[in-house]
Formats: C-alpha cells, structure tokens, sequence
C-alpha cells in the first residue's frame, strides 16, 4: 500500500485531429498520483534534418511549437509538458487548472498513509494491549509529523501559495483568490483536525469492542473505493463549474471516469494504471486476512 502512493494511480488522456498521432502517440496525457498531477508524456519527439521550429510549425502547429519552444539544427528534441497542454485546453471551455483540484487531498495524503500504515501495523498484533501500545505511539508520530510538516515548517502555506498562483493562471482576481486561499487553509486544518479526532476514536473502539480491531484492516482495503469516489466528485466539479469567458460554450457534463468519452473535437480517455493495481493487490490481500482474524475471535470467545 506504502508502494501505491509512489506510484500513478490513474491516467487520463485526450486526443483531437490537431494533436497528430506521429507527435503524440497517447495524445495529451496526464497521471494522478496520490500526492498530485504529473506529466503523462512519453519521451520527447525527435526530428532529424531540419530547423526545429520549421518542422514543429509544419507538425503541430504554431502555437504548440511555441509552447515546446525546440530552436536548434540537426536533431531536436520536443518534450511537452501535458499537464500544461491540458490545462491550456480546458481554458478555452473555462474549466478549472488541475492542480486547483483536490487541495485538501493532495498535501494531507501522506499524512493519510501514515494513517493507514499504523492502522495495519496494530492489525498485526493479536493482543489488546499490544495493538493499543502499537496504535497509540503510532497516531503520535503522525500527528506530530503532520503538525511540524504543515504548520512549523510552513508546508501548507506553501502550498496554498502554489494553490493561488495555478488559480490564478485561470482569472485574476485577487479578492476571490484571497478568499479561496484562506478557506484553504482552514479546510486543511479541519481535516488534521478530522484525522486526530479518528485516531482517538479508533483508539477507544479497540480498547472497549473486541471486534472494532478489523476495522484496522478493512479501512485500509477500502483505499481504492475511496479513491474512485473522491475523483469522480471532483471530475463532476470540474465539469459542472465552468465559468462563461471560455473561448467555446460547453454544456456543463461529467467528465468520464472510466473508459471512453466525447468532448467537442476530443476523444477522452480515462483508466486505472498500475499504481491502483498495487491497491487492489492490498486489499486482496486484506480481506481474507479479516476473514482470519474474525474466525480466530470466535475461536477465542467459543
């Protein structure tokens, strides 16, 4: 499951005749990782024999080549970055920049990992005792990482930083912006705040039900459920709060979640990668152990 957050979960990819195939063979791609948006492109085009930006404006087209910006003789290297690309085509029908998605997931996402890794390890023990000691010192490093990481060393005021600038990218104007920020912050703090509240609850349910202790495994192996909703939530955001000064009038829609779509001139693209793969193999891996566990308890109580 640790291996799972460094890994992409799911990609997504958009193609339209102005994007070639020779130039961009998985079209316009991007990866979701747990802690963010990356670059889904394959290695950089390569061209032989001609002035860069001569054959980038032949192959792709004005403004693309701009944006890659290849400028030597010989051979030429184009590497686009996608996220970017796709940002700059969701503009025109007035949708949000990606990374303004998920701003509370995104930095409290290891934190949830260390969470759910504390959560197994008390699973592991068989003994009350042991599973509260394990738990106990457990929930206390996480939230005194949490806290140093997001409020001592100034990391959520970074990121609300970064929150402002990509949103800004979209429409100027800074007393919305302002205000988006600070709502930011204060839904962060809420859910480290939401994350100590269950670390506690947790801890009283194992100390007084016998039986609460597989929830120490069943949370974890619901990962890749909770997952699947929270980006199908913001894919519907994103899809029904588009703002009117795009370049091209789109009927709010929901984007696709899975398999193939339409939009426009675009051919979307949407599919679990390996990444969500890792997660499945975990909670395979956990459901029978909870089966165990369960039957084990009814051999202690019989």
């Amino acid at each position: 499951m640790i291996a799972a957050y460094f890994t992409p979960i799911w990609w997504v990819s958009l193609t339209a005749p102005n994007y070639p195939k020779a130039a961009f063979p998985d079209g316009i791609r991007i990866h979701f990782h747990f802690n963010g948006v990356f670059n889904g492109c394959k290695a950089p085009v390569q061209k032989k024999g001609s002035h860069a930006s001569e054959i980038l404006q032949a192959d792709l087209g004005d403004d693309i080549a701009e944006r890659t910006g290849g400028v030597a003789q010989g051979d030429v290297e184009v590497g686009l970055n996608c996220v970017h690309e796709m940002n700059t085509i969701n503009h025109y029908v007035g949708m949000y920049p990606i990374d303004t998605g998920a701003p509370v997931e995104v930095p409290m996402s290891k934190f949830f990992f260390g969470f759910f890794a504390v959560l197994l390890l008390g699973f592991m023990a068989t003994q009350r005792k042991q599973q509260l000691l394990i738990l106990g010192a457990g929930f206390a490093a996480v939230t005194a990482w949490m806290v140093t990481d997001q409020i001592v060393m100034g990391h959520l005021n970074v990121f609300a930083d970064h929150y402002y600038h990509e949103a800004s990218t979209f429409f100027n104007q800074p007393e919305v912006l302002e205000r988006w920020t600070a709502n930011l912050k204060w839904a962060t703090k809420a859910a480290m705040a939401g994350l100590v509240v269950a670390m506690l609850i947790i801890m009283l349910g194992v100390w007084k039900i016998r039986r609460f202790s597989l929830l120490l495994a069943l949370v974890p192996a619901l990962l890749p459920v909770f997952f699947v909703l929270d980006y199908a939530g913001w894919l519907w955001f994103f899809g029904h709060n588009m703002h009117p000064w795009g370049a091209f009038t789109v009927k709010p829609f929901m984007p696709t979640v899975f398999g193939e779509g339409k939009v426009a001139q675009f051919s979307t693209y949407s599919y679990p990668y390996y990444g969500y793969a890792i997660l499945l193999a975990a909670s395979a891996a956990l459901l029978p152990a909870i089966l165990i566990r369960r039957k084990m308890m009814r051999e202690e109580q019989g």
